[in-house]
């Protein structure tokens, strides 16, 4: 199986698992996965955000997802316990599809490492 296979077949089990878990079967799109896991790194995981909040849960998440590829380090937490990050190397410029790629790739092995999924 080709690299590009697993991915595909590790996403698609992660997107129903984190599905039926989370959206009562509702298919999650990329974006709810990345707030999802904004929402797990700052765990405050039973309060309402509001929207500038739910924006800065998905910059925490990217941060986090691209922290093992070099591009982003943890800083701190701040008073009110969310976390900041440092930009260590500027992304490349990527075309529509291979930022999906990347997020997706990154997002199954946040997974992984979690051992949420295998």
């Amino acid at each position: 199986m080709t690299r590009d296979e697993k991915l595909k077949e590790r996403w698609e089990e992660l997107v129903v698992k984190l599905s039926n878990q989370f959206a009562d079967g509702d298919v999650l799109d990329l974006d709810a996965i990345i707030y999802l896991i904004g929402v797990q790194e700052l765990g405050q995981v039973h309060r309402k955000f509001k929207k500038d909040e739910k924006l800065d849960l998905m910059h925490i998440a990217i941060c986090r997802l691209l922290e093992p590829y070099g591009y982003y380090e943890f800083d701190y937490f701040d008073e009110e316990g969310w976390p900041h990050y440092t930009v260590k190397e500027q992304l490349p410029n990527l075309k529509a599809g291979e930022q999906s790629v990347l997020m997706k790739e990154a997002i199954v092995n946040y997974f992984v490492v979690s051992q949420y999924i295998h």
